[in-house]
């Protein structure tokens, strides 16, 4: 009689601290042969390294390779640590908070959860169906994808860690205060019907007993799910940034998103709503432009918009959500945007 037996597990699984280890090494010595590969790259063509041309490949040639490691890095990091975050673990840890304490917490928990605005409609539902205020379930929803582990690092490899933790200051506090202020208008009867009528639910979840190993398979399943879909947009960002890096005058960048334009900041608000990216796709940009003069505080207005009021959001959000819902979200998140931009601009 034959029995069934499991697939053998492949040795990171068999030995994760081992492959870990290995990883991390190999990893760190890659990372410091981009800069030099990047040269070399350049002087093996028929470009001179001064040129406009010379300057913008060298960018993508840097920046690409050095994105995607960086992505790659922290996305399979947070994909053992999101093992932790299930959604019903982060529904149960927000049901029956205390609206306050409850939108930090939220807002906290966005930042270390694998949940980005495509996930928005059925977390949504999963929040209301478990009791979760509505105000609170917004800081969650703004933070999530706003203020998550792939911006942070990138700003960090990119800027520094002070960058990385303005960043990280900001986001939280247009989504705890946003999120606040939602819950205070009581907008509740502005969910569509079918929303609101559900049956609510208990939270709860199961500890699910996992192996360092399987955390490890599940850091491999989340690059390959992240990484696997915003490629593309990382090459996009990265080569317009490298056109902006090597073409754009910083007379023309400076007065065009400086801090002498007053109107820069609403501007650059208005053109970050209809982008369709995420972090990985817009910081290569926001690194052109801060080095060509642009301010930062008109830059991190435009990168906050580009993702946390990105208009593919809204159609999604539209199924659950009403128009008036939907709009006050978007003047309470901008506003909040825009004074991030005006303050820093004023300070910096």
């Amino acid at each position: 009689m034959s029995t069934l037996t499991s697939p053998p597990k492949s040795w990171p699984m068999r030995q994760p601290v081992f492959f870990l280890i290995l990883a991390a090494i190999v990893w760190l010595a890659l990372y410091q042969t981009l800069n030099p590969g990047a040269e070399a790259l350049v002087a093996a063509l028929p470009v001179d390294r001064a040129s406009h041309l010379g300057g913008a490949l060298q960018f993508f040639f840097y920046d690409t390779p050095k994105v995607l490691m960086l992505l790659t890095g922290v996305v399979f990091v947070m994909g053992m640590i999101n093992s932790y975050f299930t959604p019903e673990r982060t529904r149960a840890l927000l049901a029956g908070r205390s609206e306050g304490v409850a939108n930090v917490m939220s807002a906290s928990l966005g930042i270390v959860t694998p949940f980005c605005s495509c996930s928005a409609v059925p977390l949504f539902i999963g929040f209301v169906q478990a009791g979760v205020p509505l105000g609170v379930t917004f800081s969650f929803l703004i933070s999530a994808p706003m203020v998550n582990e792939v911006a942070l690092t990138l700003l960090f490899g990119l800027f520094g860690w002070k960058v990385a933790l303005l960043y990280l200051g900001l986001g939280l506090s247009v989504a705890i205060v946003a999120g606040w202020i939602i819950g205070r208008l009581k907008m509740e009867a502005y969910l569509e019907d079918w929303v609101r009528d559900m049956p609510k639910t208990a939270a709860q979840f199961e500890a699910t007993g996992m192996t360092l190993g399987d955390r490890v398979e599940g850091g491999f399943a989340a690059v390959k799910e992240i990484v696997g879909k915003v490629w593309p947009y990382i090459l996009g960002g990265i080569a317009l940034g490298a056109l902006i890096h090597g073409y754009v005058p910083e007379e023309f960048m400076a007065s065009f998103m400086g801090k002498e334009a007053w109107w820069s900041v609403p501007l650059a608000v208005i053109m970050g709503v209809p982008m369709y990216t995420n972090a990985a796709g817009v910081i290569p940009i926001v690194q052109a432009l801060l080095a060509k003069g642009a301010a930062l505080g008109t830059v991190l207005a435009f990168m906050m918009s580009v993702i946390a009021l990105s208009l593919p959001e809204m159609i999604i959000l539209r199924k659950v959500l009403k128009v008036r819902l939907i709009a006050t979200f978007v003047a309470v998140v901008a506003s909040g945007i825009l004074l991030v931009g005006f303050v820093f601009n004023a300070v910096l």
